[in-house]
């Protein structure tokens, strides 16, 4: 049962991408593309998308499907505290179904501002490459009420999806035209992921660094981030710390 599951929200995930990659325009509109794709497929009435780090509760907006919704979205950075802020640190989804009964107490000072906009629901599912943090989708509703369990997995799917699109962008260059399709990182992230604890125990650094240092060299060499991870996790390369960013051997041809 958990393998369908999973197919099902795999092959979910493929066709959002394809419908975000499929609209044409540039690569850096893909985060806005798919908030919007979002916002027609769910029941809600805002998304926000947030890259986030390690360095506390704060981020930077990457698309948002309205200037509430992005003003929403800032308020929890600048007030250290809100969905977005609770779900990157537990890494767990943060749901809210009305915020009326819960939102103040949860969250004194964002609860109060945000029904003040009108916003009575929020759901926000953290994203993350294994224990590194990527970001949050946020999907904000003008009235309380769960979603479905059919609309929670739909949500999850366009979470897993825009942890694709921010992977995707890291990797993307903008001075080169060459279109590179969306659905290939999917099947690269776990290798991209076994790579990252690799580097990290070869170094005996942290999966933050080690995939910092797996982007650095990839950049430095003129390859995506999955060639170089397919390279470490085959055992062609590995990873000396030598230099500013970790110098690099291949081992095998």
């Amino acid at each position: 049962m958990v393998r369908t599951d999973s197919t099902r929200r795999d092959g979910r995930v493929a066709e959002i991408l394809s419908a975000i990659d499929g609209h044409g325009g540039e690569q850096v509109g893909l985060p806005a593309r798919l908030c919007a794709e979002c916002l027609s497929a769910l029941p809600v009435s805002g998304v926000g998308l947030a890259l986030m780090t390690a360095d506390g509760p704060s981020g930077v907006v990457l698309a948002a499907t309205d200037g509430r919704a992005r003003q929403l979205e800032e308020l929890q950075f600048a007030l250290g505290q809100g969905p977005c802020v609770e779900a990157s640190g537990s890494g767990r989804p943060v749901l809210e179904p009305d915020l009326g009964a819960a939102g103040p107490a949860r969250w004194p000072r964002f609860g109060a501002a945000v029904l003040d906009a009108g916003v009575h629901a929020i759901f926000a599912f953290p994203l993350r490459v294994g224990a590194i943090r990527v970001g949050v989708l946020d999907l904000y509703r003008d009235t309380p009420g769960q979603l479905t369990a059919v609309e929670l997995a739909d949500a999850a799917a366009f979470a897993d999806a825009a942890t694709v699109v921010i992977l995707h962008l890291q990797d993307y260059d903008e001075h080169d035209s060459t279109h590179v399709p969306l659905a290939g990182p999917i099947d690269n992230r776990a290798e991209v992921h076994q790579a990252t604890g690799m580097i990290a125990i070869q170094l005996g650094i942290s999966l933050a660094e080690a995939l910092r240092r797996l982007r650095a060299h990839a950049y430095a060499i003129g390859r995506t981030v999955s060639a170089v991870a397919a390279d470490v996790v085959s055992r062609r390369m590995c990873f000396d710390d030598t230099g500013p960013e970790g110098t690099t051997r291949q081992d095998r041809p």
